[in-house]
């Protein structure tokens, strides 16, 4: 330990310490909060959660966690106990904390004020006085150093020791390892490699900062810790069960259970059963009573996805569900109560489907209480769909254990330029394929997309100019096609089609049909 004084007053840096097992009151801080960290969490709220539990272990009486942003060679507090400010940042090698940053050691000092460690602009700005602070660097599995924690005025007066270092040593492991499986860490990887774009800010795995994601953002916020009924509408592919599970995961029901079901994977005379649950004797085969979705999710929440497929006979059930939160199960007399939140999803258009009586009104209007309408990846913008494609290099990478390639400028541009019929979905698909097909460096050719996406030219027609690009088509010809090309794929397989796509194989048959393809496997 090496010592530095200014003004009077000593200012400890300290070296790195050795790896311990972290004290039990270490491990109680992710305790409550550690199994989000691979869910749709709002990463504010998370992170604010663990500053407050942070300071509270180390009896502080203000904690903050700063991250670093490459493109400004700064670091910003992204989470904090400053109700005076809403955000505070400083360059790197400024203060303890940009010192931290900088070398990648703790520091700890007793009276920080007037020494050349403190940055007492901070103090000025928010009128609080600093008398004791430690300060520890988060480092990832390269060592490398992404953030720090701090610890502000010891409760009860005097200085942090040797046994609080150690301590936030730990916690500070703890908080790196929780933090590098979230999309945050991988946004501020991307922020590093490329430092002109700012680091963004967004829910766990829900990656975007387009201004129409933004605004679903804020939805969200506001829909989550309510029970309101959610409808979300968007088309195949463009995250409809991610913000699902965010409403969940941000509300009061998140650790209660999120149950799906996917009306478009069920033949319709199943669908009943499957929300509601039989009663013995119900049917031939029925020998006990079976609980339905809505019974196993009693206290949290049922996803229903691709609720435009719900048979007219069982939407009358769901409809009393909504109002009054009972329904019989199937066969029985008996009224059962639950306690459930209802979120849906659909890709087909409800109003006019109410218009040709597919949809009851009554219930489309109920079940859009709160409405979501996602939109698809070709219009989010070039900035969104870069952002996607490096998180799911290093996701991919990480899957098939695999050092992550680098994106090629060619192939991002390829990316960038391409339409997208199959939207995120079929983006995170094409990086896995190169991902796991290039050797270093994902170029042009190890992408999975068609060279050209436009129709072919009509018998008799005359030659065609072979521009580069995509040729605008009606989206439905752009669905078709993203399908029969995924069908090519499997070897027609529909069962493997559906898979990939992520539908029902009751929507790719209908789908199939729609196109004049009504055979089976």
């Amino acid at each position: 330990m090496t010592s530095e004084c200014y003004g009077g007053s000593t200012a400890f840096v300290l070296p790195p310490l050795p790896t311990m097992s972290p004290p039990k009151d270490v491990t109680q801080v992710l305790l409550s909060v550690g199994g989000l960290v691979d869910r749709e969490i709002d990463l504010d709220a998370f992170l604010q959660t663990l500053v407050d539990r942070i300071a509270v272990t180390m009896q502080a009486d203000r904690g903050t966690l700063w991250l670093l942003d490459p493109a400004r060679g700064e670091l910003f507090s992204r989470a904090a106990h400053l109700p005076e400010v809403s955000q505070i940042r400083v360059k790197l090698g400024q203060g303890a904390a940009g010192h931290v940053a900088q070398e990648g050691t703790p520091v700890s000092s007793s009276d920080p004020r007037g020494e050349r460690l403190f940055f007492s602009d901070i103090d000025r700005l928010t009128g609080y006085r600093t008398s004791s602070l430690l300060a520890v660097p988060l480092q990832d599995a390269q060592g490398s150093v992404y953030g720090v924690l701090q610890v502000l005025n010891r409760l009860g007066g005097g200085p942090f020791t040797g046994e609080d270092t150690e301590r936030l040593v730990a916690i500070a492991t703890q908080v790196s390892t929780a933090l590098q499986t979230t999309s945050l860490y991988q946004e501020l990887k991307r922020a590093k490699e490329q430092p002109q774009a700012p680091v963004g800010y967004f829910f766990n795995r829900i990656i975007g900062e387009s201004a129409q994601l933004r605004a679903l953002y804020r939805l969200v916020q506001k829909a989550a810790p309510t029970d309101a009924t959610v409808l979300l509408r968007g088309e195949s592919g463009c995250g409809k069960e991610l913000f699902a599970r965010a409403i969940h995961v941000n509300g009061p029901r998140r650790d209660k259970p999120l149950v799906k079901v996917d009306c478009a994977a069920l033949p319709a005379t199943l669908i009943e059963n499957e929300l509601f649950g039989h009663e013995k004797g119900a049917f031939t085969g029925a020998d006990h009573r079976v609980q339905g979705k809505f019974e196993a999710a009693d206290g949290g929440t049922v996803f229903i996805d691709e609720i435009g497929e719900l048979p007219l006979s069982v939407q009358g059930k769901l409809l009393r569900v909504l109002q009054d939160r009972e329904f019989e199960r199937v066969g029985g007399t008996q009224t059962v109560k639950v306690d459930v939140r209802i979120v849906a999803a659909t890709n087909r258009n409800l109003s006019r489907m109410v218009a040709e009586n597919q949809f009851r009104e009554d219930l489309y209007y109920r079940i859009k209480v709160v409405e979501l309408v996602l939109p698809p990846l070709r219009e989010r913008g070039a900035e969104d769909i870069e952002r996607l494609a490096r998180h799911f290099v290093a996701t991919a990478a990480k899957r098939h254990r695999l050092e992550p390639p680098r994106l090629s400028p060619l192939a991002l541009e390829r990316l960038k330029g391409y339409r997208w019929p199959g939207n995120v979905r079929e983006l995170e698909n094409c990086i896995e394929s190169a991902v796991v097909l290039c050797e270093g460096e994902i170029l042009e050719e190890h992408l999975p997309l068609p060279t050209l996406d436009r129709p072919p030219p009509a018998v008799g027609a005359g030659p065609q100019a072979e521009e580069p690009g995509l040729a605008l088509l009606p989206l439905a010809e752009v669905e078709r096609r993203h399908i029969l090309r995924v069908l090519e794929a499997v070897k027609g397989n529909r069962t493997a089609a559906a898979k990939a796509l992520e539908i029902g194989r009751n929507t790719l048959s209908r789908k199939l049909k729609e196109y004049g393809l009504s055979g089976e496997d």
